[in-house]
């Protein structure tokens, strides 16, 4: 008899961990993941993120795009991190990452402490999760509760990168695409392009956008649309100067704030990706989620926090999928 009630008493605790699982927004991933396997893990990551954060602030930049570049190929996986080995050709090389992206030594300390502290537990993909989170936060914006559990894939896809990563001159159809195949939709677009109020980019990611002749005749009747521009020819010759860099908000370049919406509002979006937002929407939702953003900050970081939540969810190896792996930028041998 005892054995039947205790047997009864696990099946009830059992359904009760799969009801609470499932009744909240995500299904495959949990908080406090590392808890008993590494509960050290979350303060570890946050630790390095803040010393690599004072030493380059624009590191902070560059390691929430390292979230986004990984989750919008193949999903939250940490392919992005892997090099070139054996069959694998890594996503490194791919146009939008190549010269680009950068922050991967950090990644590398992160990940050898963490597996001195508990090998073989905490995945690249979570730690990527995590950085995320504690740039944004470094830098004055919001701190959401990561959630975790996910694997490192065991493969990386050039091809993936180079044809779902939006590019810098996409157009708004081919952004709202792009998202849309992630499973994001129009305010899931709009708030997580709210993180290009932090970080720079290459000349030649915002060089058609400066010398584009009918941005010219529609910007031209407002002088400060001219003024704008001819900064950025400064920076930008027409040819040559690749790799000069600008701010991606030129009003306040290192801080997590809401300007990015003004400045577009404003025709003074760096990348052509950014106006479009603006320049492009004819049917008037995407705008006015501009407005509300640009005019309440408070409720744009709210969305951004769970937006790239969801986004963090895409397509995440969980359980037996993958494996966790030693080093970052290898699969096990």
């Amino acid at each position: 008899m005892e054995i039947i009630r205790a047997s009864f008493t696990l099946v009830v605790f059992v359904l009760n961990m799969v009801r609470i699982t499932l009744s909240v927004e995500n299904e495959v991933l949990y908080l406090d993941y590392y808890k008993e396997t590494c509960p050290l893990a979350e303060e570890i990551v946050s630790r390095n993120v803040e010393i690599a954060v004072l030493k380059d602030p624009r590191m902070a930049a560059s390691l929430l795009r390292l979230h986004f570049h990984d989750c919008f190929v193949m999903g939250c996986d940490a392919s992005i991190l892997l090099d070139n080995h054996g069959d694998i050709i890594s996503e490194k090389q791919a146009g939008p990452n190549l010269n680009s992206v950068r922050g991967f030594k950090v990644i590398d300390e992160i990940k050898y402490i963490l597996e001195e502290a508990c090998p073989l537990t905490v995945s690249c993909a979570d730690i990527l999760a995590m950085v995320a989170r504690d740039a944004v936060a470094l830098r004055g914006g919001p701190r959401w509760k990561v959630w975790l559990g996910r694997r490192d894939s065991m493969k990386a896809s050039l091809d993936g990168a180079n044809q779902f990563i939006p590019a810098p001159n996409s157009s708004l159809e081919t952004l709202i695409s792009n998202f849309n195949e992630q499973g994001l939709d129009i305010e899931d677009l709009v708030a997580l392009s709210g993180g290009h109020t932090l970080g720079k980019a290459r000349c030649m990611s915002f060089r058609q956008r400066v010398y584009d002749i009918n941005m010219e005749e529609k910007r031209d009747k407002y002088k400060r649309y001219r003024t704008f521009r001819r900064i950025l020819r400064s920076i930008c010759p027409d040819s040559g100067r690749d790799d000069a860099i600008a701010p991606l908000d030129f009003s306040t370049p290192a801080k997590f704030d809401n300007h990015y919406y003004i400045n577009i509002l404003e025709g003074n979006g760096l990348l052509g990706s950014d106006n479009v937002l603006v320049t492009e929407d004819h049917e008037g939702e995407i705008i006015k989620l501009v407005w509300v953003f640009a005019a309440n900050e408070e409720l744009f970081f709210s969305s951004f926090a769970k937006s790239i939540v969801k986004m963090g969810n895409i397509n995440v190896l969980t359980g037996l999928e993958g494996e966790i792996r030693k080093n970052c930028r290898f699969v096990n041998p």
